[in-house]
């Protein structure tokens, strides 16, 4: 199956996007189904950084940890999951516009099933997330550009 691929202009400089969208504290704040999240270990974000992150999927929570495998300030990055029936492969790119005082940023997300989530993928995952997406970025969107955030 294809990947899922979302697009958002935010009214903020790449620098401020890419740190936002990149640290793992922020994922619940902006991600309808991130529980929790945080880094693994001290290092800052970066290529071989681990981020333990939990998610609720449909009726369940589901713990799992994403390496960053690309991580190229303030234009893009890769993280893939590494672990659990359900594995995310995220990529992120944020693109200046209006000489670097906006923001295009663009998500694509695909994924790696294992047992249980050769099943789950499909009929619970990837429409939930096709749903989540658009609001995960609107929601970052609202939040660094400092106004209320959108349900």
């Amino acid at each position: 199956m294809s990947a899922i691929k979302e697009s958002i202009v935010i009214d903020r400089p790449p620098d401020e996007v890419f740190a936002y969208a990149t640290d793992p504290s922020h994922i619940p704040e902006w991600q309808g189904s991130a529980v929790e999240a945080h880094l693994v270990g001290d290092a800052p974000p970066g290529v071989g950084s681990r981020v333990s992150v939990t998610r609720r999927v449909g009726r369940r929570t589901m713990p799992m940890t994403m390496e960053y495998t690309e991580f190229d300030p303030p234009r893009s990055w890769r993280v893939d999951g590494i672990d659990g029936p359900v594995r995310g492969h995220v990529h992120g790119t944020v693109e200046p516009l209006e000489g670097g005082r906006r923001s295009r940023l663009t998500l694509d997300l695909d994924f790696e099933s294992h047992g249980l989530g050769k099943v789950l993928v499909p009929l619970v995952v990837r429409p939930q997330v096709r749903k989540e997406m658009p609001k995960n970025e609107q929601r970052l969107k609202d939040l660094l550009e400092g106004g209320t955030t959108t349900a």
